[in-house]
């Protein structure tokens, strides 16, 4: 699926949930949320997890949740930018520009 296929399925998704109609201020409290997932993902690679009562998983389990938490967070990211009318991709070539404009030698 293209990420102009996903973001129409995503949009359509939350609206039949009714919780496309939070306000982007809602909405960046829940990539907040989103984000502090995919850290507690990254830790538990990067570190490990030492809290009692949570299963140990293993890498294969650590690997799905990476990529779940990933997942989530682009979808937050994608909202907002569907709510903003921004095309995704104009962020990536924002980003290239600003970094190739920073970095500049």
């Amino acid at each position: 699926m293209k990420l102009s296929q996903h973001i129409t399925w995503l949009t359509t998704f939350y609206r039949e949930r009714h919780s496309y109609q939070y306000s982007p201020f809602i909405r960046v409290n829940f990539l907040t949320e989103e984000v502090g997932e995919l850290s507690r993902a990254v830790r538990a690679i990067e570190i490990g997890r030492d809290h009692p009562g949570e299963k140990v998983k293993d890498q294969q389990e650590l690997q799905a949740n990476l990529v779940e938490e990933l997942a989530d967070t682009m979808d937050q990211v994608l909202i907002l930018c569907s709510k903003f009318n921004v095309d995704p991709d104009q962020l990536m070539t924002a980003s290239e520009r600003k970094l190739k404009k920073r970095f500049e030698k």
